[in-house]
């Protein structure tokens, strides 16, 4: 278990790290100049190997899992992180979204921790979705389709409570799930699709929003050309082009770098699918030049190292 839980949030941080240099560059001007190494400064002004809050929040939620689950101490860590007193890569927080700024307000102001996240159509950044993953290995033995819904319901609602959010996590915790299990990255792939539709047949969720998830659900994502994949900040965005990236490319280098320089929001696109690619090619697959480089490394290993001993107990 340990080795996966290092293969994934390494896999997750160090896509993180390779594209925070060039967010919000566009597909056009990485296309001419691409990244090809771990490189530092550009957009944030920050040192090579320095991952974002999509790390920052994902070491969040797997430090609280080191203890179990509890969506009050999730929503206290991540306050933490706000006021810089948790997992940042350099003792300051230099990048966070507006959805999970209003929800760490509404958590200072003691609300109930799954009531904080945004509710509307438009607090659907992909917030919740880039730091899902711990989630994944704490539900690896859960085998009731039911319980990992609300479970991942719960986590996700703590900055990002509308439908479309929760159910993109959910539709990436299942493919995860699948992989952990074993499965060839196509065959789980087929295998989350079959699984999220049956969970679906007696559920009651809006018809339109469950349509917004045919092009991943019904068809395979990864034949869609590059033209007609996003790599915006949007959640549904963010799930496609991972997936997309994911599939298309075989090894964990190749598929981050195609995640970064697909351009936009590059460093969430690499983690979501740097988690992915991390946990299916294994932490031997990232390059070591990368990993040295990562900030807190050796934080991160202790990290891996106590989330396992949680979920061994």
């Amino acid at each position: 278990m340990e080795t996966k839980i290092k293969s994934g949030l390494f896999g997750l941080a160090v896509g993180d790290a390779l594209g925070v240099p060039v967010e919000f560059y566009s597909r056009s001007h990485l296309k001419e100049n691409p990244v090809s190494e771990m490189i530092g400064y550009g957009t944030h002004y920050q040192p090579a190997g320095t991952w974002s809050d999509d790390s920052s929040l994902a070491f969040c939620l797997a430090e609280s899992l080191c203890k179990g689950f509890d969506l009050t101490d999730i929503a206290r860590n991540f306050v933490k992180w706000y006021n810089a007193e948790l997992w940042t890569p350099h003792g300051q927080v230099f990048d966070i979204g507006i959805a999970t700024r209003n929800a760490i307000h509404n958590i200072g102001k003691g609300h109930e921790p799954e009531l904080c996240g945004g509710f509307e159509e438009k607090d659907n950044g992909k917030g919740s979705l880039m730091r899902i993953l711990p989630l994944v290995f704490y539900l690896q033995k859960e085998k009731d389709i039911e319980v990992i819904y609300k479970k991942v319901k719960a986590v996700s609602s703590i900055t990002h409570a509308h439908f479309r959010s929760v159910f993109a996590c959910f539709i990436y915790v299942v493919y995860c799930l699948e992989i952990l299990n074993g499965n060839d990255k196509v065959e789980a792939y087929t295998r989350m699709q079959e699984i999220i539709s049956d969970f679906l047949s007696d559920k009651k969720f809006n018809p339109l929003e469950i349509q917004l998830f045919d092009r991943v659900l019904k068809n395979n994502i990864a034949d869609y050309p590059e033209n007609e994949i996003y790599s915006s900040g949007y959640v549904l965005h963010s799930l496609e082009v991972s997936f997309w990236c994911f599939l298309n490319w075989n090894t964990y280098k190749e598929t981050v770098l195609k995640a970064v320089n697909l351009g936009e929001d590059t460093d969430t696109t690499a983690a979501i699918a740097g988690g992915l690619a991390g946990v299916y090619y294994g932490i031997d697959n990232i390059p070591e030049k990368w990993i040295s480089v990562l900030a807190r490394k050796n934080d991160i290993d202790d990290l891996c190292e106590r989330l396992s001993l949680e979920l061994k107990n």
